[in-house]
């Protein structure tokens, strides 16, 4: 009699060890603080990068955050070749709380940029945002109102603000024509739907 197979053996993850080692050291992290910002122990991360334990998929997911990449990169999987050009039109605006969005670089990629038409409104919210990353946006047409932290500033065409995220942010069209702005950011977190600045749920 012939005893039944069991269950297939779970396919061993490749080696991250060391690509989670090298991207840590990039980033320019120790040991202790890249741990405390993925929420590990520095002993269970340091058994992670020198192959003693492997990553869990959540344990992955939080690492691809930390150190500004994604799962795959972990994984040594090879991206497809990206398209650098994008053309007008290719991709319909986006439409949020008023606000119009329009993709202005690639999808994927490290950094997301936008063409945004910010309509005036009246009595808007007091709603700051705070996340990580760096944010870079450029006034084409109107005037823009942009609070940093406890400092209001009033951007005509031309002017231009790079600030670090973690600083509480918000911006408002400043005049009744509205505006229209590029703006730029590090995008740590890759759902398409938090591509949009204004409105509940979104980076801004």
């Amino acid at each position: 009699m012939t005893t039944p197979a069991g269950p297939p053996e779970p396919e061993a993850l490749p080696d991250v060890a060391p690509r989670l080692r090298e991207l840590r050291r990039r980033r320019g992290l120790t040991l202790e603080s890249a741990a405390r910002r993925a929420g590990l122990s520095p002993a269970h991360l340091s058994r992670l990068e020198t192959g003693r334990r492997q990553p869990s998929l959540p344990m992955l997911l939080g690492l691809a955050r930390v150190y500004g990449t994604t799962v795959s990169e972990l994984l040594g999987e090879v991206p497809p070749e990206r398209e650098p050009i994008v053309r007008a039109g290719r991709a319909e605006p986006v439409e949020a709380d008023g606000w119009t969005y329009h993709q202005a670089g690639g999808a994927g990629r490290a950094l997301q940029a936008l063409r945004v038409e910010v309509p005036y409104a009246a009595g808007q919210s007091d709603l700051v945002r705070v996340h990580p990353g760096e944010e870079w946006l450029y006034v084409l047409t109107g005037r823009v109102r942009l609070v940093l932290g406890d400092v209001v500033h009033v951007l005509d065409p031309g002017d231009s603000a790079h600030f670090d995220s973690l600083t509480p942010h918000r911006i408002a069209a400043a005049g009744r024509r509205g505006a229209e702005l590029l703006f730029v950011h590090t995008l740590l977190q890759s759902a398409a739907a938090d591509l949009c600045l204004g409105g509940p749920g979104t980076h801004r």
